[in-house]
């Protein structure tokens, strides 16, 4: 369905609504951009500071103590008659999974840089998250007010580090102390915000002679980047024709919505200059739901499409004349309104009262109550449109990615993917009395957060957490004791190595078991052999002649996934890995299902006795930066911690180093990099891939787990 057989008033609605996220590297300015937006817009009446501790969507006791988004928050605002749901996401590498599920519900991005520290490695990062799913984004280069800011030079590194196009449609006049306003390319025209007003109010006027030939360059270089990616441009520059501005408008929104261009604006949010112009570029250049594909699923009930038995394609226009389409994104445990699911309608109307199907599940649920969110308050609302996102009351058992829908239109939408933790910690309730509290509480918290993992250890039946880095099992054990008020103690965190076989192995197993009765029975031939780092373990089925029933297979793999969760060098899950059952086997009376299922863990284990197998431990990778004259102490540290220092990229007096480091080596960094440095570096790492650990490290660890 087009949006030419909406009715008028839908198409209205729908066109002139926005999904976006502002995302960036930590400390870039995101909070503080989107208080001010949300404050020049209405939303808000006063401006919430970081510092002070009083913003309004960094709502969390452990946000404001800290100075740092943790949990992505959701509000609604308006401008020029557009309704625009923002999502604040966090910066910091260990709440990635916030900055991910948001990006798969969002239509567009407002990417916000720090002219001081330009692009930074967490920005790519979360660059590359958007262009996994493709979406139109907008950059805002924050905080030109401090010393060193370089705003030419930020969209030089936009270029060649997020192979992107820049489209700069301001240039400030002056940087650090000099900077007086920002100079709008389009119009030619100075704008310099009142500081009486707190950058309520702002005033246009002529571009000072100073700078209006570099204006003037400016503003040339957009046209002619404009003509590279749009046809129509380039038609009228060729032909020295006049634009006019609504036409070069146009050919920046068509740029921006093929990502074929990044339109870029500058200011200080802190010093509220150039946050205005940021919502005009949001209703100007970033897409309505009319203007993306229809969102793409798997039939759940039709006829399968082909000999593999796949399930059929079907497609759903952001139409509410189409079937219920809705994507849970986040559940949150709420102190008043108990469990809220967060969605993300992509077709039809979700209703109070109403049942819809959870596809990802095969089960019913009724939609109790449902809200419009602003950060932790919420406002009640009967019903969401298309395109809409808000939170739910009701739903029990959805978690984080599954699909809601119409129960008579089912439709299966694409999960949303999250890494693997990569560090865990013991957990112990201070009393008998506190465990059952501690296991609820655990439970709530794995149930919102996809990352966060929680078990048992079989051997010392101590309760394990598992996170994606120090701080995030920091601020999960916070969580405990201030919104949970259990009584617990945390172990130091510990590395989440992994286990692989280094070279094929072949196994026969035979399993033979006689208790008086009914013996058990089976044989299996299995060859083991290592795959791609980070691949999803295989299992194929080479049975030829029926000499294991095809009921027994299954089982046989089965088995194997089970061993797997503990690996036999030192109880770690075994990764990289695929089997191939090629033989074996079978009793009419004693073979069974668990028969074969224990055959095929055991020959597992028996490849890993057999074959060479190796600990795998995480590395990261991340930046440091730092003044100039500690660049010696830290480089000399870091070869210490079995670090690779990938390159050096000097600004001025601040180096950048590059490194890729074992996580091991990382615990207590922070302490360590302060002493270095007087506390003037900083640096962020982020999960890159596991390797293998090095024979005298592997040695410790085995002995360690002995």
């Amino acid at each position: 369905m087009t949006q030419a057989t909406l009715t008028k008033e839908t198409a209205r609605f729908i066109e002139k609504l926005r999904n976006i996220g502002i995302v960036a590297h930590i400390d870039a300015g995101k909070t503080t951009t989107t208080e001010r937006i949300l404050f020049y817009s209405g939303r808000i009446h006063e401006i919430g500071d970081i510092d002070e501790g009083d913003t309004e969507m960094d709502w969390m006791a452990q946000e404001r103590e800290r100075g740092i988004t943790i949990t992505s928050a959701a509000t609604l605002t308006e401008w020029r008659d557009h309704r625009i749901n923002i999502i604040d996401t966090p910066g910091h590498v260990d709440f990635t999974a916030e900055v991910e599920r948001s990006l798969r519900v969002l239509d567009g991005v407002v990417a916000v840089f720090s002219g001081v520290d330009m692009v930074e490695s967490q920005t790519e990062k979360v660059w590359r998250q958007a262009d996994k799913y493709a979406i139109p984004r907008i950059a805002f280069i924050n905080k030109l007010d401090r010393p060193g800011a370089q705003f030419d030079r930020t969209v030089e590194m936009m270029e060649e580090r997020l192979a992107t196009t820049p489209l700069p449609l301001q240039i400030p006049t002056g940087v650090g102390e000099e900077l007086t306003g920002m100079i709008d390319l389009l119009h030619m025209k100075l704008l310099t915000w009142d500081p009486s007003t707190k950058g309520l109010e702002y005033e246009t006027s002529e571009v000072p002679e100073e700078h209006r030939e570099r204006a003037e360059q400016m503003r040339t270089k957009l046209i002619e980047s404009l003509a590279e990616v749009d046809d129509e441009i380039m038609e009228k520059y060729l032909g020295d024709e006049a634009i006019a501005i609504d036409e070069i408008k146009s050919a920046i929104r068509r740029a921006t919505l093929a990502n074929k261009g990044v339109p870029v604006l500058g200011g200080t949010a802190l010093k509220n200059v150039g946050v205005q112009p940021i919502v005009d570029a949001i209703v100007d250049y970033l897409p309505s739901p009319l203007d993306l594909p229809p969102i793409k699923g798997l039939s759940t009930d039709q006829p399968k499409s082909d000999e593999d038995g796949a399930p059929q394609e079907i497609f759903r226009q952001p139409s509410p004349e189409d079937p219920l389409t809705a994507l849970a994104f986040k559940v949150v445990t709420d102190e008043y309104a108990g469990r809220l699911v967060y969605v993300r309608v992509y077709s039809g109307r979700l209703e109070e009262g109403s049942y819809v199907y959870n596809a990802s599940t095969g089960k019913r649920e009724r939609v109790g109550r449902i809200f419009q969110m602003h950060a932790d308050k919420r406002e009640q609302v009967g019903f969401l449109e298309t395109g809409s996102i808000g939170a739910l009351v009701g739903p029990k058992e959805v978690t984080t990615g599954d699909t809601l829908c119409d129960p008579e239109h089912p439709i299966l939408l694409e999960k949303i993917d999250f890494p693997e933790p990569v560090i865990f910690a013991a957990v112990e309730p201070k009393s008998d009395a506190e465990e059952e509290r501690l296991n609820q509480a655990l439970g709530k918290l794995a149930q919102e957060d996809p990352t966060f993992r929680v078990n048992v250890d079989e051997d010392t039946n101590q309760t394990i957490i598992a996170g994606m880095g120090e701080l995030h099992l920091d601020i999960i054990f916070d969580r405990l004791q201030r919104e949970f008020k259990t009584q617990a103690t945390m172990g130091s965190p510990q590395v989440a190595y992994k286990e692989a076989l280094m070279e094929p192995s072949d196994v026969e197993e035979k399993f033979v078991k006689q208790t008086g009765g009914r013996g058990q029975f089976a044989h299996v031939y299995v060859n083991f052999e290592p795959t791609e780092r980070g691949s999803e373990f295989e299992f194929a089925n080479e049975i030829r002649g029926g000499v294991i029933p095809r009921e027994y297979i299954p089982s046989v793999e089965a088995g194997i996934r089970e061993a797997m969760g503990s690996g036999p060098l030192a109880g770690y899950p075994v990764v990289d890995l695929k089997a191939t059952l090629y033989d074996g086997s079978s009793h009419p009376v004693d073979s069974s299902e668990n028969a074969f299922k224990t055959a095929g863990a055991r020959a597992l284990r028996k490849a890993f006795e057999r074959a060479r197998a190796e600990l795998l431990e995480p590395v990261m990778e991340g930046e440091i930066v730092t003044p100039t004259e500690y660049i010696g102490d830290i480089v000399g540290d870091l070869h210490t911690r079995r670090a690779e220092v990938k390159a050096f990229d000097i600004h001025g007096n601040t180096q950048i180093i590059s490194v890729s480091i074992p996580l091991a080596e990382t615990f207590g960094y922070a302490t360590i990099l302060r002493s270095l440095t007087q506390g003037r570096a900083t640096y962020q790492f982020k999960f890159s891939h596991y390797d293998v650990v090095p024979s005298h490290i592997k040695e410790a660890v085995l002995e360690g787990k002995a």
